[in-house]
């Protein structure tokens, strides 16, 4: 036991909160929606062809608050059910950090495709059950995790290439152009570049990107 102003304090708490605070940026990229909102948001601005603008620090700042928004719910039930008794001392480490896993649980497991989910249960040689049915509950972190992270994954890249096509296009057609023209030593991507912006601000793009990527979890 050591002591901190006056109160004693376990050392494997100290141990415990400090493991927590260094796993807290995986844990926040591996257990929550801000893998695919950053995945999708450098896709947008690689078509766009604006290099740094948006610069990563807005990037990462839009994630953080759209991922904030997208996990309100879940925060809210782990702070009820378990962070609040927790700091009440009416349950242990043991059971906080149980309880907490329950609401992420249900979050990933809602947002995992059951091929996916498949996949990862029989490489570790664990029965697949129903994603639907409670039973899921009770695999582990190692199974879910994975699985859900693979989905992310192959869903920002499909939100990437749906977001690559319509500024695909304008790069052809404004190469097509320039090269019937005969203007071949003049950059296409500098023409095209206007057109991308002008495409995306009237049709209001920032507010259907987010807006679709929202109501694209469940």
């Amino acid at each position: 036991m050591i002591s901190i102003n006056g109160d004693s304090v376990q050392v494997l708490e100290i141990l415990f909160l400090t493991t927590m605070i260094t796993l807290l940026p995986s844990l926040l990229v591996m257990t929550t929606s801000f893998a695919r909102y950053i995945i999708s948001f450098s896709f947008l601005r690689t078509a766009m062809g604006t290099q740094q603008t948006p610069p990563n620090m807005v990037l990462v700042g839009l994630a953080l608050i759209l991922t904030y928004f997208t996990m309100a719910p879940t925060l809210s039930q782990i702070k009820t059910e378990a962070y609040d008794p927790y700091v009440a001392e009416e349950i242990s480490q043991e059971e906080f950090l149980e309880l907490a896993s329950v609401p992420l649980k249900e979050f990933m497991l809602r947002n995992t495709r059951e091929n996916t989910m498949r996949m990862f249960c029989d490489l570790a040689h664990v029965d697949m059950p129903d994603i639907s049915d409670p039973a899921a509950m009770e695999l582990p972190m190692r199974i879910i995790i994975p699985s859900f992270m693979t989905t992310e994954l192959q869903r920002a890249f499909t939100i990437g290439l749906l977001l690559y096509i319509p500024f695909m296009l304008i790069d052809i057609v404004v190469s097509c152009t320039l090269m019937s023209m005969g203007m071949i030593m003049l950059p296409p991507s500098m023409i095209s570049a206007p057109f991308k912006l002008l495409l995306f601000v009237t049709l209001n793009g920032w507010e259907l990107l987010f807006s679709n990527l929202v109501q694209g979890f469940r």
